[in-house]
């Protein structure tokens, strides 16, 4: 077996140079190393605005990780016991953690064969109970935010885009997150751009950006002078320093993410049992996964390119109704076949900027080799 010490190409990794490590001694130097003000830091501030120029929006607001995204929209936006939020299981347990820790119910419907939720689906589920739908633009290719955007106003709910993975992302040439009530973003070590931890909320509601703020900090304005129930939510200094760098390179890593996920899939457009299904022409894919369908042999392929140093990953073996909390809570029940079907036949392959013309050719070589064996 080899050793994945020497030569492994993990599925991600955090790139990061000399100009994040300057920003952060300036931090450092500054001795102003967080921010408790309303409106945060000079580098919170100032990788809020890069990325509200990306998204085209008029509020972002920074955090400290994806899930306080989540928690802190759906926070804003008034959910409590008794209201239903839509979403789809095959997706990170955060996305419906933050439902459970609101005190409402996470209602779980399934995808497409794009591994998106369905807006069929999420038709049939919503109630006048539901509150809020969380579609996920899951590894980084859009959902259909259109018809499921419809179906929230027809019923007065609320879109709550989780785009934990999707930053740079498009749908109808429009930012993934910049369309809806809100749209949360991770910052977290292994996604497209990262300041380690981290996370981001997009509106164009003034009402609910000053909610941000306030949730974000405590619920205070000027300090010990609480007005609504908050938290610690916020972005430290030096995590902003290396966000706001990162996000002027985030151009060139969605150029070498794509320029690597084209080449993956001619490599494999003519091996049998595989299918890439993530390609609708109206939809602009960021690549934080580049992710295939294996006919069968999935568990055979993983742990085969793994022992030879390949870091091919799945995302999700269990579904988040199949967790054992889930279960626990009654959820295990709930009649999802796609997703159970994607769970089990998924894996992703590497494709981030670090990966050199070598490594990605290893990487094809690698995986055409293991599922050639399969027919």
């Amino acid at each position: 077996m080899q050793e994945k010490s020497i030569g492994f190409i993990p599925i991600n990794k955090p790139i990061v140079g000399e100009e994040e490590k300057r920003a952060v001694e300036q931090v450092l130097e500054s001795g102003y190393l967080t921010d408790a003000s309303y409106s945060g830091g000079k580098w919170v501030r100032e990788f809020e605005e890069k990325l509200k120029r990306l998204l085209q929006v008029r509020h972002v607001l920074a955090v400290n990780s994806g899930t306080s995204a989540l928690f802190t929209s759906l926070s804003a936006l008034g959910v409590k016991e008794g209201d239903e939020v839509i979403l789809p299981s095959f997706t990170f347990v955060s996305t419906a953690n933050v439902i459970i820790a609101l005190h409402a119910k996470p209602v779980f419907v399934d995808i497409k064969e794009d591994y998106n939720v369905d807006p069929a689906k999420i038709k049939k589920a919503v109630s006048r109970k539901t509150k809020a739908i969380i579609p996920v633009h899951l590894y980084g290719y859009p959902a259909d935010l259109d018809e499921i955007q419809e179906i929230a106003r027809s019923h007065s709910a609320a879109v709550v885009e989780d785009a934990a993975e999707s930053i740079g992302a498009a749908y109808r040439g429009r930012q993934t997150g910049s369309t809806s009530e809100f749209g949360c973003f991770s910052l977290y070590a292994t996604k497209v751009i990262t300041s380690g931890e981290g996370g981001a909320i997009a509106t164009n509601d003034d009402e609910l950006a000053e909610k941000v703020r306030l949730i974000r900090n405590h619920g205070m304005v000027h300090g010990y002078d609480t007005r609504l129930l908050g938290y610690n939510h916020r972005m430290p200094e030096l995590l902003a320093a290396i966000a706001s760098v990162q996000m002027e390179k985030l151009e060139r890593f969605m150029r070498a993410r794509n320029k690597n996920a084209q080449y993956l899939t001619e490599r494999v457009a003519g091996l049998r049992g595989v299918k890439f299904t993530q390609n609708s022409p109206d939809k602009s894919h960021c690549f934080y996964l580049y992710t295939l369908h294996l006919e069968k042999g999935r568990e055979q392929v993983l742990t085969s390119l793994n022992e030879r140093g390949i870091g091919a990953a799945v995302y999700f073996k269990t579904p988040v109704h199949r967790t054992p909390l889930y279960e626990e809570l009654g959820y295990s029940k709930t009649d999802l076949p796609r997703t159970d079907e994607a769970s089990k036949h998924v894996v992703s392959l590497p494709v981030h900027p670090a990966l050199t013309e070598t490594d990605l050719e290893r990487v094809a070589k690698e995986f055409e080799r293991e599922v050639s064996r399969l027919f």
